[in-house]
This record gives structure tokens, sequence and C-alpha cells, in this order.
């Protein structure tokens, strides 16, 4: 006998499902074929079924299973026939309402959503088509060769009935001919039979094809390029799959068993409108059936309260959601749960949101603001609530204590593990957890495996679907790198210079000098060299117009900043003149921003949502998306195929950015990256995952616990005698009181970051809960003793930034774009070097100082006032008549008062010069007595005034937000950013300054 798909294939199917060996001489079984035992499909061949060609159903079975599994129907048997009636009218409707919605009509019905009025007084009662409980009391059967006439007659291989309802449809294809696939099954079911025999799909679960090698299904109207694979649970999970009927006929019999169809009918099987406004079907893939049911699972059995699902960028794991939510709540045994979403950003939200909305999904409600949520949770709503983590900001401790609440929290990587997380356990203390993450995050200080995986689980996971396995299913398409960095030369030598020159005319000392510096050193300024800029723009228009474009796919742009964005904009918009391409800026701009960035480049939510709808339309000239931050996480949009990425991106974060090109999208075989920037090796590192260094994690975190307590004992053992109860600037005083020299700062400083370090590999650890208010206690105490640099770079930046960009723009050179086969990276530790190698000579030290200012003017009657002022305040102070913050104010004010005496008498290069007013003027106050926490304060303070040099800020309303930020951020510190008299009295001293 030779090969064919009937006697290999079809014959094989029907074998493996029933039992029955129809190659066998006299189609014998080859076991018992008990309808409800090993095999519980009973075969039937097609010519014994009691139907007519031009019907779909079996009457007779559906008839005898309405009466089986509905009192009221057995009770009067002709009522059956209404039912029945009902059936063939939404059969008939598939003609003009389309067949999604008829099947989606015909599932309300397979589900039992639909009542009739046979109950007492005409009440309306649940019909049931189906016994979901008790399988035993359906009807099983399958056939071959089932001929359906309608607008032609076609004949499918298998079909598999419930209670006669047709709910299966397979194609099988010869397994000895190369050419042919299982793609050739589906292609003839979708494209041929759902044409021209729709009538038989509208009961349809789902169909499959296979050609004995590779087993594929899809529901209704599904592209072919979204059929999914079969896996069976626990099986090899290598990437290549074994060929054969054996795989096949193993994964046939899982996905084909009674219990699994009804489980994937009942519970994850969903109608959703997609951006086209079409109604589709949507059925589980397996890693999304398994990982929902894994979370039910554990829920009822109720041993374990946590667990991570870690499943690949883009496999589905919204919808993972969804089917685990529907589940939990139909559950009888869970007692309509409260089962609550979580997300981390607003883009995530709305994606959420949209997915669980467009499934029609009941009971979903979205919280607008922390009082909603809580108010939800007080009320102890018993919903699908979708909320952010940030709004567990100011939750309290057992607001909802019910068990039968199950959290589940979408990127699970991010804030969860901190004190947000840490403050959503103690709001809900028996809820279940759950976190779904594709970027678990494995190092010391966040760690998604501690903060949600169980020790049940090998591995840290309760479900794992990994990129090779999302590949190799095609729930992704693979990524290709292509690396193309600049070869970019610096001029080290004229750029010292010119640096130098600049830095000795603006008159720097060598600490302003070397923040400046190092600001400057910064990637970004690299990067944006208009040079390099013009080239990337110009070698990104040549690409995409040559690769991207004529396959009808589109592209994202990622850059350093915002003001990249536009600078990219520009010249992208220049290289693609007259190619009909359209390119878009998506940033979100803030308050600070000048007037013109905010009209030109701000968009509100609706004009995004516009924007993106465009993009995703294949026609819409917008085929260029510009962007540094938005849409790197939450963003679907299938027809990005490339994106060009010139950003320094790490871990998680990478991957997310990534993984927006590799969802599947018709005739797309792959997701394309363009590195300019050299992050290839970071990506693939990032795509590692080792499973024992996971668990080596895991086991020396629980060893960590132990350490916590003797690590805060030490770092409370800095304060003796302080009453940490005592809050505002009296509390911050005495602490740092206790810190009053370098040698005690140091010391504490180091005891306070390995706490810090223990405080962030621990969270949100039950353990923290006894130390929680101590640790806050000692991060306040630490940040207002941290020195504060930052102010010096920042407002350094603001003055003369500008200036130290073009010098290095101007010493820039660009050669051109680097292929595949040069090994020069351009990352930061590259920068750096450049940068620092070779000290610049140092600025020379300006020798000149004021002596101290009361001598120099003696005589001067202004000068005069001024030092009798400053004798009484020091009396006041050394007699302890005044209180510190007083003590500041006056000093401040008198150092305002003594910058405007001295404007006349000095040039402007003394100006430059002078030791700050302020600092001086302590220095001669103060004694051994005086609180530490006052020099500091002063300290700070005067690290503004000695970047603020230059004429004309505060005539700028931009200098005067830097320098009143700045000021407002060295008071918040000590607990002072609300005493309005100082922040005047400091602000008018640094205003007078110059």
């Amino acid at each position: 006998m030779s090969f064919n798909e009937l006697n290999s294939v079809e014959h094989y199917i029907i074998q493996k499902l029933s039992g029955k060996n129809l190659n066998a001489a006299s189609g014998s079984m080859k076991d018992d074929g008990a309808p409800y035992g090993s095999h519980p499909w009973v075969y039937r061949p097609a010519s014994e079924l009691k139907r007519a060609t031009d019907q779909v159903l079996l009457e007779g079975e559906v008839r005898e299973a309405l009466i089986r599994l509905n009192p009221e129907i057995a009770a009067q048997p002709e009522r059956a026939e209404e039912v029945i009636y009902k059936l063939r009218a939404i059969l008939v409707a598939s003609a003009h309402e389309g067949l999604v919605r008829a099947n989606e009509a015909f599932y309300a019905w397979l589900s039992g959503e639909k009542t009739m009025p046979f109950g007492e007084n005409n009440q309306h009662v649940p019909v049931r088509l189906i016994d979901y409980d008790d399988l035993a009391n359906n009807r099983y059967i399958i056939t071959n060769q089932y001929t359906v006439k309608a607008l032609e007659s076609k004949i499918p291989d298998i079909v598999l009935l419930i209670n006669g309802i047709p709910l299966v449809v397979g194609e099988a294809k010869t397994p000895i001919r190369p050419s042919v696939s299982w793609l050739d099954g589906a292609h003839e079911v979708h494209n041929i039979y759902e044409n021209s025999i729709p009538k038989l799909f509208v009961p349809n679960l789902l169909s499959f094809a296979t050609e004995g090698k590779e087993l594929y299904y899809g529901s209704v109207r599904c592209p072919l390029e979204f059929w999914s694979p079969w896996r069976v649970e626990n099986d090899d999970t290598a990437l290549a799959q074994k060929l054969g009927l054996g795989e096949v006929g193993k994964q046939l019999s899982d996905l084909l068993s009674p219990a699994r169809l009804l489980d994937i009918l009942k519970n994850f099987c969903l109608f959703s409108t997609n951006k086209k406004k079409q109604r589709i079907k949507i059925i589980c893939r397996y890693q999304q059936y398994e990982g929902a049911n894994k979370i039910v699972q554990r829920v009822l059995e109720g041993k374990e309260r946590k667990g991570l699902i870690w499943h690949f960028q883009g496999s589905g794991k919204s919808l993972l959601m969804v089917f685990a939510a529907q589940k939990l709540r139909k559950t009888a045994e869970l007692k309509s749960p409260t089962v609550l979403v979580l997300v981390d950003r607003t883009d995530l939200d709305t994606q959420i949101s949209g997915t669980f909305n467009a499934a029609d999904v009941a009971n979903v409600v979205t919280t607008d603001s922390i009082k909603g949520l809580h108010e939800l949770l007080e009320k102890g709503t018993r919903k699908i609530i979708i909320s952010m983590i940030h709004k567990f900001r100011d939750a309290y401790a057992n607001m909802d204590t019910r068990d039968n609440i199950i959290v589940m929290v979408d990127e699970a990587h991010r804030t969860q593990e901190g004190d947000l997380g840490r403050k959503m356990r103690a709001a809900l203390p028996n809820a279940f957890l759950f976190g779904l993450t594709g970027t678990p995050v494995n190092k010391a200080d966040k760690n998604t495996f501690w903060a949600f995986g169980s020790d049940e689980d090998e591995g840290g996971y309760m479900s794992r679907y990994s990129f090779q396995e999302s590949i190799r299913d095609k729930a992704t398409l693979p990524l290709h790198f292509e690396p193309r960095l600049v070869d970019i030369h610096v001029d080290k030598a004229a750029l010292d210079a010119a640096f130098n020159e600049l830095t000795e005319s603006a008159a720097l000392d060598d600490e302003q000098a070397d923040a400046l510096s190092q600001k400057a050193a910064k990637m970004s300024a690299f990067l944006k060299a208009p040079e390099r800029v013009q080239t990337i723009a110009e070698d990104i228009a040549k690409h995409f117009t040559e690769k991207v474009a004529p396959h009808g796919f589109k592209a994202m742009l990622v850059t350093p900043d915002r003001y990249a964005c536009v600078q990219y904009k520009e010249a992208l918009d220049d290289s693609l003149r007259g190619e009909g391409i359209e390119t878009a800026v998506v940033i979100s701009t803030s308050a600070n921003d000048n007037y013109d960035f905010k009209q030109k480049w701000s968009l509100d939510k609706g004009e995004q949502e516009k924007l993106l709808e465009r993009f995703n339309k294949k026609e819409d000239p917008l085929q260029i998306l510009i962007v540094t931050a938005k849409l790197l996480t939450g963003f679907d949009a299938p027809i990005l195929q490339t994106m060009y990425l010139d950003k320094s991106l790490k871990d998680h974060t990478l991957l997310q950015a990534i993984c927006r090109t590799n969802r599947l999208y018709p005739s797309k075989d792959f997701g394309r990256i363009v590195d300019y920037f050299g992050i290839f090796d970071d990506a693939a590192e990032a795509l590692k995952f080792d499973e024992e260094s996971v668990r080596q994690v895991v086991t020396n975190l629980k060893e960590l616990e132990d350490k916590l307590p003797q690590a805060m004992e030490e770092c409370l053992a800095h304060f003796p005698g302080v009453d940490r109860s005592l809050e505002g600037f009296e509390g911050l005083e005495a602490a740092q009181d206790c810190l009053n020299n370098d040698e005690k700062r140091d010391a504490f400083a180091k005891d306070y970051t390995y706490l810090s370090k223990l405080w962030e590999s621990l969270s949100p650890a039950e353990c923290l809960s006894p130390y929680q208010v101590d640790y806050k206690w000692l991060s306040g105490v630490y940040e207002s003793v941290r020195p504060s640099n930052d102010n010096i770079g920042k407002l350094l930046w603001h003055t003369l930034g500008a200036q130290t960009s073009k010098l290095i723009h101007e010493h820039i050179h660009v050669d051109g774009i680097v292929g595949n086969d040069e090994e020069f990276v351009l990352d930061a530790d590259v920068i750096e070097e450049i940068s620092s190698s070779g000290n610049a000579k140092q600025v020379k030290q300006l020798e000149r100082e004021l002596a101290k200012r009361f001598k120099k003017n003696e005589g001067d009657p202004r000068f005069t006032e001024l030092s009798e002022r400053l004798e009484k305040l020091r009396d006041k102070a050394q007699r302890g008549l005044i209180q510190s913050i007083e003590f500041v104010k006056e000093l401040c004010k008198i150092a305002q008062e003594t910058v405007q005496a001295e404007k006349d008498k000095l040039t402007a290069q003394e100006q430059k010069g002078a030791k700050a007013a302020l600092t001086e003027l302590f220095s001669e106050l103060k004694t051994e007595k005086t609180p530490a926490v006052v020099e500091r304060i002063v300290n700070d303070i005067d690290e503004i005034v000695k970047v603020v040099r230059y004429d004309g800020w505060q005539t700028s309303n931009a200098g005067k937000r830097e320098v009143q930020k700045a000021l407002r951020k060295s008071l918040l510190k000590y607990k002072l950013h609300t005493d309005h008299d100082l922040f005047e009295k400091a602000y008018g001293y640094i205003e007078e300054y110059y």
C-alpha cells in the first residue's frame, strides 16, 4: 500500500482519537473504543450520520442533548424544536451578518448565556447545549469526509461534533511530498471552506491542519500567519521540533481531548474589535492557556499565594491576563473574586484597558484616581479592576483583607519590587500576587524572582515561555541586528585648547571647570554633533527607501533625548525630500519647556492617538516615528518592522524597545534593529538568563535577610540619644549634630550605603516592615548630609553648556557609516576615555581673594553699620537667644546688603574670584557650639552662589527658575522648603551676588 493523506494522516488522526483503525481489513478497533474511556471520541462514518448534506448540525443529536441536559425541556420535549429553530436562524444569518458575528451569536448559546421562557410563569431559564461540569453527559463523535453543500459542495477531511454540533474542522495533507505542508491544509480551510460552506463554521471553535509533521490551529477568519502550534505541557521544548506522526499524535490527543476543548470553549475564547473596527475571534495560544490555568489552579489550591509568569515580549501576556481574569471570575468555588490588574505606566494602562474593553469582558472597571481605587477596595468591589501601581501610594494597611483577591502585576520587573509594591501588599495582606513579565530583572537591587517567585516553582517561575520558544512557535518574529556604527573622530588637542580658553575667559575655578567638563563629556554631546546626525539621517533615508518601504513596513527612530528628536526630524525630512514619506516626533513636553518648543511639539492624548492610528495604516504616508522614551513600552504596531537605534538602552528597557519590531504582520519575516550606537552586545546579554544563577540569587537573598537587623543597628548607632520621633527641622538638627565632622559623615555614609543595598535587595519582603520607619528616617538624614555637587553642574551647564557643546561639535569629524565588518563599538566607556585621556591644563588658580570684607572697608559708614549688626547677631548666637534658622535668615540678609555695598568697589574680575559672602561671614561667627546643620545650610546656599556669575541671569525667566529650583532643593533636605521667609532672604542674597 502506498502512503497518501487519507491512509497516512487522516486515518491516523481518527485512530489516535477514537481507536478505530480504518486501514485494517475490517476496520477493527485496536482497543475497546469506549466512548468515555481512553478514547472518548466515537468514530461514525459520514454516511451513517442522519442529516442532509445541506445541514451542518446533527439535529437528532442536538435534540437529545437539549432534553438530556435541560429539565424544563425534558418536561416538554417539543420545546427543543424552539431552540433548534433559533440555531438554524443563526446559521442562515451568517450570509448577511458575516461569519464572525454569526459565530459569536452561536457561541452565546454554546456557553450557556442564552435563556428561554421555559420556567414557571414563563420565567426565563438558561438553556444548556453542553454540560461543562459532567463531561460524560455529552456525546463525542469524530467523522471524516463530511460533505457539506452550500454555494458549492465541499468535503472537509475531519469533523468533531459534541452533542451533534460541529466544533472542530481538520484538514490532513500528504506527508510524503516536500512541497506540501500544513499551510496548504490551513489555506484550504481558511480561504476555501470558510467562503464556500460558511455555515459549517458558524458553530466552530477551532480548525486545525497537519501534514503529519506539524500541527497548527486557528479560529474562524484567523489569517494563516496567526495560526498557532499546540505544545504538550512538560514536553521537550528544544528549538528543533520533533518531526513525525508520533509528535503530532501527542499534540492532537492533548488539544482535542474533550476536557481541553470544552475548557477552551468556556474560558479561552474571546470576540474583540481590531483597529480596523472589524469583529475578530480570538482563542488562546498554548502558552496563554498554560499560564492562565496555572494562576487559577494556584488560587484554587490556596497554599502558595504568589507566582511569576515569565513569557517573552510580544507573546501575548495581555490576553493571558484577560483569559485568567475571565476564568477566575467564572470559577464558582472562588465566590465572585476581585481581580486586580496592575500596571505602572499610563501607556500600559491604556493598552491593558483597551484589550479588556475591546474583548467585551464583563464587570471591568478602570480607576482614574487614588481615591477611586481606595473606594473600590474599601467597598470590597467584586469585579475586574484595572489600575496603576502608583495609585497605592497613599494606601493603608489592611484596606481589604479578603482572601479571594487576585492581583496580576503587568511588567512586574519595574516599581512593583519597591515601596509601592510593599504598600500594595500591606493593603491587601491576604491577596494572591502574580507577576507577569517578559524581561525579569535578575540583579541584587531589583529582583523579580524574589518579589514574585515561589519556592515551590523550579527555576523561580510557575510558567516560562522563552525567546526561543516564541520564535519557534511563530508567536513572535526573529530579531535581526544590523550594526551600522558611525566612524567618529575627535580632535583632542584642539578641543582641549578651546576648552581652556573658554574656562579662563569665564574665570572658572578648578571645581567649576571640572563640573562643566564632566557634564560636557556626557554621551549626548557626542551623539548630537550636527555632522554625525546628518550622516546618520542620510543613511536612514537610504536604508528605509531601499529595504523597508518597498515591502510595505514602517520604522521607528530612537534618539538620545527630546531635542535630538527634533534635530533628527529636520535632517531626515531633508534627506527624504521628494520621496512622499512623512515623519513625526512623539515626545512629552513639560512646563519648563519654552513656549515655542511646546507649541510645535506638544501632543495631547487625542492627537497622539490619531497619529498612531495613521502610522498603523499601511497606505498612510506617515512611515517613521521619532521618539526617545515614549512608545518604547506598551505600543503594539505590527506594521513596525525596523527600529533605528541611536540611544543607550540597558536590560529590560532594551529588550522592551527592540521587541516593538517582533510582532506578527502579513509578509513580515523578522524584526530589524539598525544599530548606530553599539548595543548589540547588551542585547545579546539581556536575552540570556541562566536558570542556575536565578536560583542562586533567590538563595542569596534569603541569606541577606539575616544580615538586616545588624546593618540597621550599626546605622542607628551613629545617633546615640537622638529622639527619632521628633519631626521637622529640630529632629534633623539633632541628627546632624551627631555627624559634625567629615570623618563621622563618611562613616555613616558607608554604613547607610550597605544598608540601602540590603533593603533594595530584599524589597518588598515582609521582613522589612518592622524597620520601615527607621529606614525612612535614616534615608532622610543621609539625603540631608549628602554633598550637593549636582547644583554646581546643572547651573554651570545652564550658563556655559551651549558654548561647550559648540566646542565639542566643532572638533568632531564623521567619516561615514561603518558596516558589520567593523569591530568598533561606540559606548559610554569609549566616550569617557576620549574625553578624559590627557588631563587638560588646570585653569590657573585665581590668586587674589578679598581680605575680610569689613576690615577692608573700615571707615565706610555702610560697612560700619553692617559690622555692628553682625556683632549683635554673634552675641545673640553665643548667648542662645536666637534659633538656628533665624540665625541663617539674618545672616543671609546681612550678606545681601554687604554684597550690594561692595559692588561699586570691586572690579568684575574681583567679583568673579571672590569667596562667597555668606560662607565668609559664617566663618567669622561660628563657634564649637554652632549646630552642624547651620554650616550645611550655608554651604549649600553658597554652592548656588558660586555658579550664578554671569551678567543678566536675573532678567532671564529660565535663569531665575533654575536658581529658585536649586535653592528649594537645597532647603528641602533640611525640611525648610516651606519656610517662605528663609527662602526669600536666601534668594535675595543670591540675586544680589554677581
